[in-house]
């Protein structure tokens, strides 16, 4: 086996959120990335490799954006903690690339001003310098070097600008650590040198953690000292003697910080004259894209867009997938014997994971629009446009943002309410993040729009689907509002939030994106789907029924799914679902994506999807015992409501269960959505009846 390779140097790559810090980390590491979580928590660990500018290997490692070391939310805590060397599993990186937006240096040099403080050495990526250049401002690139004592490449990450210079920085032999900081008073530096000798933690990080442990607030510093009585009471008595010199021992640092940071950019930043009414590209496009009016306008077509090419451009491939689906079964079918082994490999293997398989192109189309959104810098204008709507609930539009990501799926929406500081809130984002539409719901909306409105355009149905999507919006700040109220009560925070300038996506960034989600799809369909799928075929044909020559419905109404579907029957029956809808109902709280593949086992199409004519004449012409048809406008529309609202994903749960560190949110959220689900299924098919609908 070929030893590993030695690693030179491990990096780690940190600025504010929206400066680039993502494209220089994928254009770096390319596809030799890995995907974990940090031990104990669940903040995203993303790690990589790339080569040095003489072939050395190097380690990237990508942290969570942070304003501050001085933390308000877990992502800028793992973020504080790796660069303290605080992380189990995780070394204390030899060096940092701290990546700034040169078109907002004054903002973004005070996280710099806390990196220099850390004696680790520190290389700035300037990046951004084209829109720099754009608002008229230019950067004395000598004197920021001068100024900060570090090495400064200016960089344009989007175009591929200035990474040989920062990968031939980051080969330097050696790396120094900057001489320039931030200058703290005099009676500030003697505590902070006084408590450094008391800690006598690990080299290099001594003076960082003392400097922290005395500007932290109060109610978070018992956390920090894990319980240490003696340290705590030194870092009190510290507290003390800088408050009867006259000195604030939390607002002295961050002082000392700012004044340092205005004097940098007094000297290195230079203003040239702005267009005629000093509006900027952004300036003008966010008068429209911010509007009260035409902000919500331009959102909801955009959404409507995404929901189209979902139908439109979607088709083909799916059509690519079913085909090949459907060679390798009709393969099976040829060279195996009739039975149930080869019921199993085409209905059970073949069919259940192909029929999930077949919706990855509309799942990478949302994840392609996502990515679009939040790579242009349209997603904080989305948050922005939203924080009036949100306050009302109680939240503020930075919620939105995780509710938003849950589109595509709910698991990492709910990872990024990291990034709320309040714990309320945060819960509350967590809680209601299931309600929006992931994209496991699609293959359901499909297949009922399809059985709804078959003869319909391609509008129609997109408006159908975009009615979902837009009631998982509304469930959503409703129940936010009733939390807010009730269990969850705390004051409705006010919105701070940076709207970066429009730049052009990286395109390269979002497909490795989607390359990325569809690994997990697909990893997901061949071990969780496949498991579920074998499972369900054989609760679908087991036990067989002793009567000689069975038929397929005595074999499914003997199975052990029949009998559990007959047995809630009369739960679901008001919901105009008989028991055959009800096996899928349950099948799906493991995964939604299976309900197509169950139904088609259910009725024994070996070819079951959501466009097969076979399983929609099947499940149109399914009668009741009196004759009427099942699957009426009025089930199809309750089949997709119930499934807007339920939780059905287990893999949600495992992550709520983590996020919060106890079951009881969870089995809370489990059981406030599954009834929330049960009672608009109800008022939507019984309502329908009252009014006259079928």
């Amino acid at each position: 086996m070929a030893e590993a390779p030695q690693i030179f140097r491990r990096i780690a790559i940190a600025g504010n959120p929206n400066t680039g810090k993502s494209t220089i980390f994928n254009a770096l590491t390319g596809m030799r990335q890995k995907v974990g979580n940090y031990p104990g928590v669940t903040v995203e660990k993303k790690t990589g490799r790339f080569f040095g500018s003489h072939g050395e290997t190097m380690e990237l490692l990508d942290l969570p954006g942070s304003y501050s070391l001085q933390v308000r939310s877990p992502d800028e805590a793992v973020s504080r903690d790796v660069l303290l060397g605080r992380v189990p599993d995780t070394p204390r990186p030899d060096a940092i690339i701290a990546v700034l937006d040169a078109s907002n240096l004054d903002r973004h040099l005070y996280l710099v001003a806390q990196f220099l403080e850390l004696d680790i050495p520190v290389i700035v990526a300037l990046n951004m310098v084209d829109v720099a250049e754009q608002r008229g401002l230019t950067i004395d690139l000598l004197a920021l070097k001068n100024s900060l004592g570090v090495p400064v490449i200016p960089m344009v990450a989007s175009r591929g600008q200035g990474l040989i210079e920062l990968k031939q920085a980051l080969s330097r032999a050696t790396l120094h650590v900057s001489e320039c900081k931030a200058q703290l008073p005099i009676v500030l530096e003697r505590e902070v040198s006084a408590l450094s000798r008391i800690l006598k933690c690990h080299a290099g990080s001594v003076r960082s953690e003392a400097m922290l442990l005395l500007s932290i607030e109060d109610e978070r510093l018992a956390a920090e000292v894990n319980g240490n009585p003696s340290l705590l009471t030194e870092i009190h008595a510290a507290r003390e003697r800088l408050k009867l010199s006259g000195l604030d021992p939390i607002a002295a640092p961050v002082d000392a910080r700012y004044a340092w940071v205005s004097e940098v950019c007094a000297s290195v930043i230079h203003r040239r004259g702005e267009d005629s009414h000093g509006l900027t590209f952004t300036d003008h496009v966010d008068q429209i894209l911010t509007h009260k009016l035409w902000g919500w306008l331009a959102f909801v077509t955009m959404m409507a867009l995404m929901f189209v090419c979902i139908f439109v451009v979607a088709k083909w491939p799916m059509d690519w997938i079913d085909g090949a689906k459907d060679w390798l079964a009709n393969l099976v079918r040829s060279h195996m014997a009739d039975g149930d082994f080869r019921s199993l490999v085409v209905d059970g293997v073949i069919g259940g994971v192909g029929n999930v398989v077949i919706f990855l192109p509309q799942i990478l189309i949302l994840f392609f629009f996502l990515g679009l959104l939040e790579d242009s810098g349209y997603m904080a204008r989305a948050a922005f446009i939203m924080d009036r709507m949100m306050s009302r609930v109680g939240l503020h539009g930075k919620s939105f943002v995780p509710l938003l990501s849950s589109f595509a799926c709910a698991i990492p929406g709910i990872m990024a309410t990291r990034t709320i500081e309040n714990r309320n809130d945060r819960f509350v984002t967590i809680l209601v993040a299931p309600l929006m539409s992931c994209s496991a719901r699609l293959p359901v909306y499909a297949i009922m729009i399809a059985l709804l409105m078959p003869a319909s355009s391609v509008w129609a149905k997109a408006g159908v689907m975009l009615c979902m999507y837009l009631l998982g919006v509304a469930a959503a700040f409703v129940m936010a509002g009733l939390f807010k109220k009730t269990i969850l009560r705390s004051e409705t925070p006010m919105l701070l939030l940076e709207l970066p300038p429009y730049r052009a996506p990286v395109v390269r960034g979002i497909v490795q994106r989607m390359w990325e989600r569809a690994v997990v799809f697909l990893r997901r369909a061949g071990t969780v789907i496949l498991a579920l799928s074998v499972i369900l075929w054989a609760l679908l044909n087991y036990p067989k029924p002793a009567t000689p020559n069975p038929t397929r419905a005595d074999v499914l109404a003997h199975s052990a799914a029949g009998r559990f579907g007959h047995a809630i029957e009369p739960v679901i029956a008001p919901l105009g679902y008989d028991w055959k809808i009800g096996i899928g109902l349950v099948a799906s709280f493991a995964a939604r994506e299976v309900f197509v593949s169950t139904m088609g086992q259910i009725y024994n199409i070996e070819d079951a999807k959501a466009d097969n004519e076979d399983l929609r004449s099947r499940m149109r012409d399914e009668r009741r015992a009196d004759g009427t048809p099942i699957f009426t406008p009025l089930t199809c529309l309750s089949i997709m409501v119930f499934f807007v609202l339920a939780m059905q994903c287990l893999s949600t749960v495992a992550i709520v269960r983590r996020e919060t560190n106890s079951w009881r949110w969870p089995l809370f959220q489990i059981a406030y959505m599954n009834a929330l689900a049960w009672v608009a299924a109800f008022i939507v098919y019984q309502g329908g009846h009252l009014l006259g609908f079928r």
